[in-house]
């Protein structure tokens, strides 16, 4: 029974928390859907610029599935007319991915059947952060370059929408 005053301290701190939400956000965690399809963390590091870090599970390409994926981009914001918390951003960073060249039938496409791809990327997308709730929505289109040995060095397959929840 001593703990209840804490425990009403902490859910009355998370209440105010979120009625206060503003359209700007220093920080969010949540996830990706598409491709990667994976966790995410983003934080911005000046007013314009956040650095946002994932790891999860690519879609593969030529017949692997679900890839362990992780990486980081840079990406600055610019404001999209008058409309508070919707900003369009751009930027670049770097991946690794673990994938294998099986396809569905089990059939290997080259003697080396898995590889481990290290590539960088651009990235272009939009953000908004609603107003009076603590979430952050974003799309983004990351085309990306390999630097390894693998058989499509250009890969424009990556994108993915975004929820994550914001810290101020």
């Amino acid at each position: 029974m001593k703990k209840l005053p804490y425990l009403l301290i902490v859910l009355a701190s998370l209440i105010v928390h979120a009625t206060q939400a503003q359209s700007k956000y220093q920080s969010a965690i949540g996830g990706r859907v598409g491709n990667p399809f994976a966790f995410s963390i983003k934080h911005f590091i000046t007013e314009p610029g956040a650095i946002e870090g994932y790891v999860g599970f690519s879609n593969g390409r030529y017949g692997s599935n679900f890839s362990p994926i992780i990486g980081g981009m840079y990406q600055h914001h610019f404001p999209i007319g008058d409309i508070a918390g919707f900003k369009w951003y751009v930027g670049g960073g770097a991946l690794l991915q673990f994938y294998s060249y099986k396809d569905k039938n089990g059939n290997v496409y080259y003697d080396d059947y898995s590889r481990t791809g290290f590539g960088i990327n651009a990235v272009g997308g939009v953000d908004y952060k609603f107003k009076n709730i603590p979430l952050n929505l974003s799309a983004d289109w990351m085309p990306t370059i390999f630097l390894t040995d693998v058989p499509d060095n250009f890969y424009t397959g990556y994108g993915s929408i975004a929820a994550r929840y914001t810290f101020r």
